[in-house]
């Protein structure tokens, strides 16, 4: 017996295998069971990842407007005067900022937000219902600025900041009740809902921010630390948004690792990829300086990625480091090693991680920063940022 496959074609039938057992072999044809199988999903490139991030946002937020008070006169069989009995109309909606941990960029925030209108009062004494809030999830580490002001800041997980207020429900001819008069018609409407021009600015929220020059092994080193997959090549800028990697340990701990694209010299002037990704440096509580070996004279790159950072902001580049000398399987960085620690006073990890040679150094020491940040913290009375 032939049947039709769903492509129209003429495929054999089979009997099936007892109920809840898969069949012995496929009752298809190959054309068809290849359009069945389960869709990878695709891998987006470096390129067009930056169109999905977007680190900061011009808002425009309003509040929703209350609804109006209700004008009525009760009225029953035999009770001709029944006296006002007109409800305070429903509040407007508020618009919310809340910050998700699962969201990692602001492009999934619209340039327009309105929370809903409240309801308009009824009749007896029913008051109008109050419009529904409006939540925005923007991710963790959100900084909200109104005229060059930061308002808010967001930096946990499930924060939540009330970006414009909804209008208050007007009055009905109810509450205008007294004993001079004893039958009000007037009532008031509802008021608009508050309106506000506000600017996102994304800044990641990280343990630790690896900082080094284009080709340094940033990325590579990410990669070998924890399970994000940033793009790896042979060319400079390779990376052109931040990936944030975690690292697990035993404990149960998890530290937050940020690949922040490279620096050049004058980064803090706006050039290269300029400011735009030195923000996401002033959120780490400690800094992975990663410094290529193999070039000649590598403790002048330490040196200029200090100065950049000190330049953006005083007080950057004081913060709880560790150098690592990336691409130690190379001769040249064997021979440079010993010249970059007499240069430097800051303790110097060789590794490599392409070959993933001295990571267990790396992970200990970086499980060692954590625990002092989170002593500090807990020490200030503060609680310490969790992933």
């Amino acid at each position: 017996m032939l049947l039709r496959c769903a492509l129209g074609l003429r495929v054999p039938s089979v009997w099936r295998s007892a109920p809840g057992r898969e069949p012995a072999f496929s009752t298809s044809c190959a054309a068809c069971s290849k359009n069945r199988r389960l869709r990878q999903k695709r891998v987006i490139s470096e390129k067009k990842l930056t169109r999905y991030f977007v680190d900061h946002r011009r808002v425009r937020v309003v509040g929703g407007q209350g609804g109006g008070g209700g004008q009525s006169f009760y009225s029953e069989p035999r009770k001709i005067f029944g006296g006002p009995d007109g409800g305070n109309g429903g509040d407007g909606g508020h618009v919310i900022l809340k910050a998700d941990q699962q969201t990692k960029s602001l492009s999934s925030v619209l340039p327009f937000y309105q929370g809903f209108h409240g309801e308009r009062g009824g009749s007896k004494n029913c008051y109008g219902a109050n419009g529904a809030c409006v939540y925005v999830k923007v991710p963790v580490g959100t900084l909200v600025k109104e005229d060059g002001v930061v308002v808010a800041d967001l930096t946990q997980h499930g924060e939540e900041y009330v970006a414009a207020y909804g209008g208050a429900g007007g009055k009905g001819n109810r509450f205008f009740l007294s004993n001079e008069k004893r039958a009000p018609t007037f009532f008031t409407p509802g008021e608009p809902g508050q309106e506000r021009v506000l600017y996102l600015e994304l800044k990641t929220a990280a343990h630790a921010g690896l900082v080094g020059f284009p080709n340094a092994g940033k990325s590579s080193l990410l990669r070998a630390l924890s399970n994000a997959k940033p793009a790896v090549a042979a060319y400079p800028f390779t990376t052109l948004n931040p990936h944030v990697g975690i690292v697990r340990y035993e404990d149960y701990e998890q530290v937050a690792v940020a690949d922040i694209p490279g620096l050049i010299r004058g980064a803090h002037q706006n050039r290269g990829l300029g400011m735009a990704f030195l923000r996401h440096i002033e959120r780490c509580c400690f800094l992975l300086y990663v410094v290529d070996l193999s070039v000649s004279q590598p403790w002048i790159q330490l040196q200029d990625l200090k100065y950049e950072l000190e330049q953006y902001k005083k007080g950057l580049s004081t913060r709880p480091c560790v150098v690592i000398g990336n691409k130690i399987d190379l001769a040249e960085s064997r021979i440079n090693l010993p010249l970059l620690k007499e240069q430097i006073n800051d303790r110097v990890i060789a590794l490599s991680a392409l070959t993933g040679d001295n990571l267990e150094e790396l992970l200990l020491h970086l499980k060692e920063l954590y625990d002092t940040y989170v002593k500090m913290e807990q020490a200030q009375g503060q609680s310490p940022v969790k992933w």
